[in-house]
């Protein structure tokens, strides 16, 4: 029964890892809470996003393990890719999933709803599954994202997104992607590992913008090498179906591309259309983002919002911050605002990305005075693999201080490697403090702290060799 004379102390619209979270932790506190989400428990994350993406970047790595085996004495023989024997496997993983969350919140006391919820007002929410208003004193919109449909573009009623990637019936034996960003990337290299052909095309410079640029140019090279075409400063115009039932990508530089698929992976957008949030009074920004404070409060006096929703980061770990921090501030009377600062990020392609702090660049221009220790060196598990891959460390460091203020690596388990220097550089530490911990040997991690030397200079925002 709730506590406050509504139906609900709170309610949860969303039910992904952030609704989950602030959902589970208030239900365990005694409070009377309610969650509906419209499609399946979990979210983008567990349901179409980071979890099977990161299972069909698994599955994708074999082609060269099977290859690569050959310089290590191994015969592999022939070997055959069956499409959906793995997506039925992704199927079984994420149902387990699912049920995990759903178990989850029973246990807490939560109530789970199987229903699109809509704001009605300030303290009401109308669940279109029965047409049922109920009332809340609090409400946390937690609605989450989908993918930009790139409407405007003649044709784009032919294009999947990757939504849809993770359903196809069969194995494109060539895709189309239009986008330059991690989702992007990382498809590109997924489809590229299981054997098709891929053409990636993005409007910018170079792929991964916001990333490191010695990264985003390492990574360009390798994927070109094992066979990606990659188009930048070039987009997509039009899309035709053609009557063979496959697709012609027309591309504005005039270039026009034949595929079995052509996949849009250019950003994603609030899921508040038709959410309700005017008759609530919850503002939106100029991208229909739901606005919020330094406490994920919106403009609506009982209502908070976290998670991609809000447009801050589109990140899994940062909802369920966000969720926890929700909960202390609300329930707990512990205000507490969610930390943005130096969040790991990594980039699932092949080889893969891990970062943490600034870029090069953004150094430059807020620090000025930079130590840049680089190592560019292929990989010993390649050494009798033949393989043309290497990998890039790089450390950047404030001058004056001595504090490594940004950290990147590209190549294997780069991930890993991101999560732990984030706690280096969350920690504020400093180059002496990497250049006094003894190396593990032989490791590839090992060069990050043996690059006693920088490899150049930064002085005033400008390179300074030796």
């Amino acid at each position: 029964m709730a506590t406050s004379g509504f139906d609900y102390d709170l309610f949860v619209i969303g039910g992904g890892s952030g609704g989950v979270r602030a959902a589970r932790r208030t239900a365990a506190l005694g409070r009377k809470v309610g969650i509906a989400e419209e499609y399946r428990y979990g979210g983008t994350c567990v349901i179409r996003g980071c979890v099977p993406k990161k299972l069909l970047v698994y599955a994708s790595q074999y082609s060269e393990a099977f290859e690569d085996a050959a310089g290590y004495g191994w015969s592999v023989g022939e070997t055959q890719f069956d499409w959906p024997s793995l997506i039925a496997a992704k199927d079984r993983e994420i149902d387990r999933l699912e049920q995990i969350y759903r178990r989850n919140l029973e246990k807490a006391g939560a109530e789970i709803l199987k229903s699109r919820a809509v704001l009605e007002g300030p303290n009401e929410i109308r669940l279109l599954a029965t047409d049922k208003v109920v009332t809340a004193e609090r409400i946390l919109i937690a609605a989450g994202g989908r993918a930009n449909p790139f409407a405007d573009m003649p044709g784009a009623e032919h294009c999947i997104t990757s939504n849809e990637a993770f359903h196809l019936k069969r194995l494109p034996e060539s895709i189309v992607i239009l986008g330059g960003g991690y989702i992007a990337v990382e498809f590109a290299n997924i489809f590229l590992g299981l054997g098709s052909e891929v053409t990636l095309v993005y409007r910018g410079k170079e792929i991964l913008q916001g990333f490191d640029d010695d990264l985003r140019h390492e990574l360009h090279e390798a994927m070109v090498r094992k066979g990606c075409r990659i188009r930048c400063e070039d987009t997509l115009v039009r899309v035709d179906q053609k009557a063979d039932g496959r697709f012609q990508a027309h591309l504005k530089g005039g270039e026009c591309l034949d595929a079995d698929e052509v996949m849009l992976a250019v950003g994603r957008q609030p899921n508040t259309i038709d959410l309700g949030c005017e008759k609530a009074g919850v503002e939106l920004d100029g991208k229909g983002a739901i606005k919020v404070d330094d406490y994920s409060k919106t403009t609506a006096d009982n209502i908070w919002s976290i998670g991609d929703i809000t447009g801050r980061i589109q990140l899994t770990p940062v909802a369920i911050h966000e969720a926890m921090c929700f909960v202390d501030t609300v329930f707990l009377d512990k205000p507490t605002k969610p930390d943005f600062d130096l969040i790991p990020t990594a980039v699932f392609s092949q080889p893969e990305i891990g970062t943490v702090g600034m870029t090069e660049a953004e150094a430059a221009k807020a620090i000025g005075d930079l130590d840049i220790f680089r190592a560019r060196f292929k990989p010993m598990r390649h050494t009798l693999t033949g393989r043309e891959e290497f990998m890039l460390m790089k450390l950047v460091v404030d001058a004056r201080t001595g504090v490594v203020v940004g950290a990147h690596v590209l190549g294997p388990d780069a991930g890993e490697l991101g999560q732990l220097l984030g706690i280096c550089v969350k920690a504020k530490l400093r180059k002496e403090d990497f250049d006094r911990t003894m190396a593990l040997h032989p490791s590839a991690a090992e060069e990050l702290v043996t690059m006693y030397e920088a490899s150049y200079r930064i002085r005033n925002g400008a390179r300074v060799d030796g």
